[in-house]
């Protein structure tokens, strides 16, 4: 995740803009490695979250309160005792560090005014909040660092203050030409790798995007490219950083299909295959990235189960597939054993005892010669009923594997559209759907309980620019409520052409929709579909009286004729939807 230099230059800008002046309310320590502070401002009372997580190193504003345990920790009550009412008086980083300092001016206990530093440092399993005095000694740290754990730098009471440079990191905004080029040309690595682990606050990110920019390849080395190459790669270097100079910046989320990829503070045009959204503020962009980012990850490993249930059965099916489309080919020339049985009865008369050809005319073939393998061992009758006995048997064959492939293909398109209603399942209770799903077509079995399962998902609601209601199935148990208990015969149904997807509704109220209303269904039909994140996606759509379910078919699944057409891309940002 791009939580680099240039991230915290735009928080830092916007906790200036919001914290500045403000004073400390409260200070509290919800969790081990972690602070909120309450401060209050001229626009009301602001909540400032700290994370010195290993895992989730974060600062950011926060509307949310946290409990906090009855008894505070040690270093939570230090703070208390030197800063509460504290007046913040600037919030600074160092060059383009992931660190962010915070400066405090309150009364000691003689009631002299004096300066205290709080330093927040978002370096991965090494974050840290560190408070220190005036002259940059370190009174306390949420997490110590002694001598054992570190051989760079002890983070203890009484210890000096001071920023590791382990890797000779230059500042990019100061960083003159010579000394750009120099530096790149010195390191082996490929251009990217060589411009993040050269310049401080750069990410692996923004490191291809300056590439990008340039027209160079990431992969190449410094020393590939001409001085001229190298010079046109500084120029894009500072101009893609120059709005940091200037503070202007751009929170944004991108988005491959529902789960957030990626976040910056600036543009990213190489992630031009990829949905964004613009966020209000840093702060906001940060809440909304993780938390959309922990319930993916969440729903995702909660679904673990059910994915590796469909997963087996879909390759089991892939495999039976395969074997049976492999057995039908070789069924495909059965005809030829029946011609070879009628022309041994109509020309074996003519054949030598102990032959093993025979040669003739075949009448289905302009009386070309052909020749026909014989047993020598059997009469010219009992070579015939050898051949036409194992036509038959291609034949049965042919007409087993037929019907025994269509039920395989069958089956392999369910277990698709339950893998698409995995891949879009927002909420716990949508994966208890799919898993009673599961449990009706025998993929998994049942449990018997007295308890009747209750299932709060519902499909998805959502409004059209022109005001009419639309409605998403988000696995085949909904895609059957929406589409033959939900819709009206003179609702109009879209589905993705080919393709495992959702079933979308469009209520029409007895009107004709308008234009606008059939390209927001398709594309939602579109979205929630395999095909999410194409550029151009066919979407088949028909009124609803038209579609008809199969007999004995799986949930969800429909037949249709003399449908309409569309096609479409799957992007449905400006799409209003209505949160039951």
């Amino acid at each position: 995740m791009a939580f680099d230099g240039i991230t915290v230059a735009a928080l830092v800008q916007e906790l200036n803009n919001t914290l500045k002046d403000g004073r400390i309310n409260k200070i509290a320590q919800p969790e081990t490695d972690e602070l909120l502070l309450a401060i209050k401002t001229p626009n009301g009372m602001k909540r400032l979250c700290i994370s010195a997580s290993a895992s989730l190193p974060l600062i950011y504003l926060t509307d949310e309160n946290k409990p906090s345990p009855m008894t505070a920790p040690n270093f939570c009550m230090l703070l208390r005792k030197h800063i509460n009412n504290g007046r913040i008086v600037g919030i600074s980083q160092p060059k383009l560090e992931r660190i962010i300092h915070i400066d405090i001016e309150h009364l000691d206990e003689m009631g002299d005014l004096c300066r205290k530093r709080l330093i927040v440092e978002i370096m991965g399993k090494h974050s840290n909040i560190i408070f220190c005095n005036d002259k940059g000694m370190i009174i306390d740290s949420i997490k110590h660092v002694p001598a054992q754990m570190s051989s760079v730098r002890e983070v203890l009471p009484g210890r000096d203050y001071f920023i590791p440079d382990t890797m000779n990191k230059h500042d990019p905004l100061s960083v003159t030409r010579e000394e750009f080029i120099h530096t790149l040309q010195e390191k082996p690595a490929p251009l990217g790798k060589a411009i993040y682990t050269s310049f401080t606050g750069i990410s692996p990110v923004a490191a291809e995007e300056i590439c990008y920019l340039s027209g160079l390849e990431s992969g190449v080395t410094a020393k590939d490219l001409s001085e001229d190459m190298l010079l046109h790669l500084y120029n894009q270097f500072t101009i893609y950083l120059e709005p940091i100079k200037q503070g202007h910046f751009l929170p944004v989320i991108y988005y491959d299909k529902a789960a957030p990829k990626e976040f910056s503070c600036l543009p990213l045009s190489h992630f031009n295959q990829y949905t964004p959204k613009e966020m209000d503020s840093v702060s906001a962009l940060l809440s909304a990235y993780y938390a959309q980012k922990n319930l993916v990850t969440r729903i995702h490993q909660k679904s673990s189960d059910l994915r590796r249930i469909v997963q087996t059965a879909l390759e089991r099916n892939r495999k039976k597939y395969d074997l049976q489309t492999r057995q039908l080919k070789d069924t495909l020339d059965r005809e030829k054993y029946k011609i070879y049985g009628e022309l041994i009865n109509v020309y074996g008369y003519s054949l030598e005892e102990g032959a093993k050809v025979l040669e003739a005319q075949n009448y289905y073939d302009d009386n070309k010669i052909i020749r026909i393998p014989m047993d020598p061992t059997m009469t010219p009758q009992e070579n015939a009923q050898r051949y036409f006995a194992k036509y038959n048997k291609q034949k049965r064959t042919f007409e087993a594997l037929s019907e025994l492939i269509e039920e395989t293909k069958e089956e392999i398109q369910y277990l698709e559209s339950v893998s698409n209603a995995l891949d879009i399942a927002l909420s716990e209770d949508d994966l208890t759907q799919i898993k009673e799903e599961l449990t009706q077509s025998g993929y998994i079995r049942r449990k018997f309980t007295k308890k009747k399962t209750k299932f709060k998902s519902q499909p998805l609601h959502y409004i059209s620019s022109d005001g009419y209601h639309m409605y998403v199935g988000k696995n085949n148990l909904q895609n059957e409520e929406v589409t033959f208990h939900l819709a009206d015969g003179g609702d109009w149904w879209f589905h993705a052409k080919g393709a495992p997807g959702s079933h979308v509704i469009v209520k029409t109220r007895g009107d004709e929709l308008p234009d606008a209303t059939f390209e927001e269904a398709g594309r939602l039909a579109a979205y929630y579909s395999k095909n999410r994140g194409n550029d151009k996606v066919e979407i088949d759509y028909i009124e609803r009286k038209h579609v008809k379910k199969t007999n004995g078919g799986k949930p969800g699944f429909v037949i249709y004729h003399t449908n309409y057409s569309l096609v479409i891309d799957s992007d449905i940002s400006g799409i209003t939807q209505v949160l039951e």
